[in-house]
């Protein structure tokens, strides 16, 4: 019978994983406890932000896409929440609906013409505290060249150190609904919805 022999770096790689895998919290480290949110200055964490978008299909079905990886900044006053401040950019490109022939559509000038249009960004104008956890959050969006007053309600999911980077992050879940018409997307309303609920998945890294 041959042996199996392990390479010695792979074995180093393994020993070196389960030290990491030891030293992980036994428990999620980011809490809804309002505490752990310091104010200051935060960065969009790409890998964990997104936005979940849905509509409904000639009222057969009601889908859903996402737009992910946007880059963006947090400014956080604790002292006086009403002065915080966001700015978030996505790149188009990254919208994906899981069917390639209506992504490459929804890429040309019936939807967002993402040649001419390669960007959506939202910028808040205001910040308005709602209880101890959530706020509303009007902004300007812009869409297809196109930019409108939007209000998110917003709702702090969790606050904490990430254990990875060491560094504190905080992560929102917020909601809102467009009509894609507005922005100059109306092609087959109303056959197919022109509202489009918005659910956008928030972390930011501390800097």
């Amino acid at each position: 019978m041959k042996k199996f022999l392990i390479p010695a770096a792979a074995l180093i790689a393994l020993a070196g994983g389960t030290a990491l895998v030891a030293q992980m919290p036994t428990s999620a480290p980011g809490t809804k406890d309002v505490a752990k949110v310091t104010g200051g200055t935060y960065k969009v964490d790409g890998g964990h932000t997104q936005v979940v978008f849905a509509w409904d299909h000639m009222g057969f079905t009601n889908n859903m896409g996402t737009i992910a990886e946007p880059t963006g900044t947090l400014t956080l006053d604790k002292a006086n929440p009403a002065n915080s401040k966001v700015s978030v950019e996505f790149q188009v490109a990254n919208l994906r609906t899981g069917v390639t022939k209506l992504d490459e559509h929804l890429m040309k000038p019936d939807f967002f013409d993402a040649a001419k249009f390669p960007t959506a960004t939202f910028v808040s104008t205001s910040v308005k505290p709602d209880g101890a956890t959530g706020a509303e959050i009007t902004g300007n969006l812009t869409l297809h060249g196109i930019t409108k007053p939007v209000t998110l309600d917003a709702e702090l999911y969790g606050a904490g150190i990430q254990p990875m980077s060491k560094k504190e992050n905080v992560g929102f879940v917020a909601t809102t609904t467009i009509k894609r018409s507005d922005f100059g997307m109306g092609y087959a309303v109303p056959i197919v919805s022109d509202a489009i609920e918005l659910k956008i998945i928030a972390g930011f890294e501390k800097q």
